[in-house]
């Protein structure tokens, strides 16, 4: 028995077979082309059902669903994105065209591509056999997937579980979205990136060291390689990070008392020590800490086929 998924991107569109055991059996990928019409970027996605098909030697035909991870707001009833901001969705029936493309033989489902990655790591990752988990992604953005009684939850209009922009600090830093404050603006490798520039700036015109100061590029990774080498500088800066990434997860622990909190994207190559930086200051902020039971923090572990699989299970 195989299901497909497909996590559909900006940059790339991945498709991948899954089998009944949850695992990508194969994937292939193709740039999306994200200026062109829908209905083209469409044609690709039904080109690379067939080829990854052809590729396992099975058929359609034995292809037991189509999920689709996409941007935007995704109405998994209706099978329509009704609004994505880097592709030109609008009102668009995906699903419905998908369908037509492949001859009509496979039912497709929709879902957003954060709440799709949070499902598969339910489904198949670091989540996997509870029925009430969150999903946090700290990449350019701060993403997130709310799974409650073992179904995505997306609020009424289906645009709900946007995690990052929550506000923790008002008329705080600005972010993408047009508030300010929200959380994205302070845990995302963005602001962490801009965190490290801040304190190399501060540091030049000071005449304090650091060896942040030789970096050729400045990325996410940057302060929290310099910690390690036992760089002050550097771990005031991870330091002043982890304090607003600890104080936005309490804060989804409070609201969901989830049994385990995945952290997926570029910081969570960090891995352990990121989390044991992160409890003391959860744990100490969390609502009804040391009397219920404590939300797991877990590294995701599906990485980039969590979008694929979690479609693919839709």
């Amino acid at each position: 028995m195989y299901r497909i998924g497909v996590d559909l991107g900006g940059t790339n569109i991945a498709v991948g077979v899954v089998n009944e055991n949850l695992e990508l059996v194969k994937k292939l990928s193709v740039p999306t082309g994200a200026t062109r019409p829908g209905e083209e970027i469409v044609a690709d996605i039904a080109k690379l059902c067939v080829d990854v098909c052809k590729e396992v030697g099975c058929e359609l035909e034995d292809i037991v669903s189509i999920g689709i991870a996409t941007p935007g707001i995704a109405n998994h009833d209706t099978g329509v994105v009704e609004y994505a901001n880097n592709l030109p969705f609008s009102q668009f029936p995906i699903a419905d065209l998908l369908k037509a493309q492949l001859g009509g033989k496979v039912n497709v489902k929709i879902e957003n591509d954060a709440n799709a990655a949070a499902w598969g790591e339910a489904c198949a990752g670091a989540a996997k056999g509870t029925t009430n988990s969150v999903m946090i992604t700290l990449g350019t953005g701060v993403g997130g997937g709310i799974i409650i009684d073992n179904k995505v939850y997306s609020g009424f209009n289906y645009a709900g579980g946007e995690l990052g922009h929550i506000v923790i600090s008002v008329d705080g830093a600005q972010c993408s979205c047009g508030r300010k404050g929200c959380w994205e603006a302070y845990s995302s490798a963005t602001a962490l990136i801009r965190m490290t520039k801040e304190k190399i700036e501060e540091c030049r015109a000071t005449g304090r060291k650091t060896v942040m100061l030789d970096a050729p590029k400045i990325s996410g990774r940057t302060a929290c390689d310099a910690m390690r080498a036992g760089d002050e500088a550097a771990k005031e800066v991870y330091d002043e990070y982890i304090k607003y990434l600890a104080s936005g997860i309490a804060t989804i622990i409070n609201i969901f008392q989830p049994e385990v909190i995945s952290l997926g994207g570029g910081i969570s190559g960090e891995g352990q020590s990121l989390i044991d930086s992160l409890l003391p200051i959860i744990r100490k902020e969390q609502y009804g800490g040391g009397v219920v039971k404590m939300t797991d923090i877990r590294i995701a572990k599906l990485g980039n086929d969590a979008g694929i699989i979690g479609a693919a299970m839709l």
